[in-house]
């Protein structure tokens, strides 16, 4: 419980640049104990993408790499949002997965 409210209030320090804040956001998904949804990861993946890449150029996958297209479909979704919204929208993210994913 303690190391949930430290997380959360590292992830709403003003004084980090919203970068650095997303940065540290993106580490803390390695340390959660328990998986989150294949929806919530995927979600997660998408908002990671365009916060870093922006608008997905690539082609489609295959219909027989689901898994890809998945992916590919949930960062599309996204387009045309700003690089910064993901970054907060990600971090939000996280925030809500380390109390509900980590013991």
């Amino acid at each position: 419980m303690y190391i949930r409210r430290i997380t959360i209030i590292i992830f709403r320090v003003r004084g980090f640049e919203p970068f650095e804040r997303f940065e540290a956001a993106a580490e803390e998904v390695k340390t959660l104990t328990k998986r989150p949804t294949d929806v919530e990861l995927l979600e997660l993946y998408a908002l990671y993408k365009q916060a870093t890449v922006g608008d997905n150029d690539t082609s489609k996958p295959g219909m027989f790499d689901l898994k890809a297209k998945k992916k590919w479909e949930f960062w599309t979704n996204l387009k045309g949002t700003s690089k910064e919204d993901c970054q907060e929208k990600y971090i939000a993210k996280m925030e809500e997965f380390v109390v509900k994913y980590r013991d």
